[in-house]
């Protein structure tokens, strides 16, 4: 009896029923973080200010994607309810998936590539580097838009990636592409910044609650004109980051075994860092500073299907696009007709489930 009990106990997790769990789980998972996605896009463009038919939305959306096609999809919204849903609504739903999908996919990659699972996004001064840029663009520029893209916007952006290239650069030169360098000149570099806009800021005091209001984060403003600005940016970044899945998993194993699987190290890192560099200052670039997306979002992937960052990658996008949101349909309808900044919302939501997951871990040590 104790023979067979041993020889069929690793039999469940190395063949059979062992082998096939982790791909049928896999779909599972899958399957409900694409559906939550659905719902939440659903929901966001249903409720609002002025409240939306739900068969009517679905209608008009069917209607609009199958158009192309030659197929007239009849009975979706018309007058203002069409121009509330495509014009103000169904941007802004857009404009939060693309923006949650880069900030959870950009966390999970830094979180592989430092192998630390409290890095995030604004790890290497995306953050300081795109609040300086718009600081600075809010204070100081005398017009607010080039043609129908806004100024803040692409000030935003090139401050992430100045920040960004400032750390990499720093690192570099104290001591290469290791990972407690670049970390060490990202907290350098972000510090730098922030106290660069902290001296603009009490310099031009009048503006400090427009300032204020970005960096906190907000979606309210969304246009489409923000999600062709930020799509291509967004696009190949996350296509570099989900190829790089399997490299991040065999550079969990360590630098040397993974140089001796045909995996270079210091390519992957350099790769990895600019994909999610670029894709974070395309986020913060339309919606401001919006925190715990990027923490939070690959711990609950890696709860819901292991570590693998084969899934965490892709679901992340999934799961990070459904939670913001629903963040972002908190902040209309929680204070309505007043809006919460979104930023306040993912706060709140991130802080105690971040603080749960450290005592849950503090308790298993």
């Amino acid at each position: 009896m104790t023979a067979t009990t041993s020889r069929t106990r690793p039999g469940r997790n190395t063949a059979g029923p062992g082998a096939v769990r982790p791909r049928r789980s896999t779909a599972v998972v899958t399957g409900a973080a694409g559906l939550a996605l659905a719902v939440s896009v659903l929901a966001g463009t249903w409720v609002g200010a002025v409240p939306l038919p739900p068969g009517g939305v679905v209608l008009t959306l069917a209607d609009r994607a199958l158009g192309p096609f030659g197929v007239d999809v009849p009975g979706g919204l018309e007058g203002t309810q069409a121009a509330v849903l495509l014009q103000l609504r169904l941007p802004r739903v857009v404009l939060a998936v693309l923006v949650g999908a880069a900030l959870a996919v950009s966390g999970a990659a830094y979180q592989g590539v430092f192998r630390n699972p409290l890095a995030d996004p604004y790890l290497l001064g995306a953050a300081a580097g795109a609040g300086l840029g718009a600081t600075l663009t809010i204070a100081y520029s005398p017009v607010q838009s080039l043609g129908p893209v806004g100024i803040v916007p692409l000030a935003a952006f090139a401050g992430a990636l100045f920040g960004v290239f400032c750390a990499l650069g720093l690192g570099s030169v104290a001591g290469g592409a290791h990972s407690p360098t670049l970390l060490l000149a990202g907290i350098a570099v972000a510090a730098f910044l922030a106290a660069a806009q902290n001296l603009v800021q009490q310099q031009n005091t009048d503006d400090l609650r427009q300032i204020y209001g970005w960096m906190i984060g907000q979606l309210g403003s969304s246009q489409w004109s923000d999600v062709v600005l930020v799509l291509p940016y967004l696009g190949v970044a996350c296509a570099v980051l989900l190829c790089c899945g399997r490299a991040l998993d065999v550079l969990a194993v360590g630098d040397d075994e993974a140089a001796s699987l045909g995996v270079h190290p210091g390519r992957l890192r350099l790769l990895v860092i600019l994909a999610a560099s670029l894709a974070t200052a395309s986020a913060v670039a339309v919606s401001g500073l919006i925190g715990f997306v990027g923490l939070v979002v690959p711990h609950i992937v890696r709860r819901l299907a292991g570590g693998s960052y084969t899934r965490v990658l892709p679901l992340s996008l999934l799961v990070g696009g459904a939670f913001l949101v629903v963040a972002d349909l908190i902040a209309r309808v929680i204070l309505a007709p007043a809006e919460l900044p979104i930023g306040v919302v993912t706060a709140f939501i991130g802080a105690p489930f971040f603080a749960a997951l450290l005592w849950a871990g503090a308790r298993r040590r």
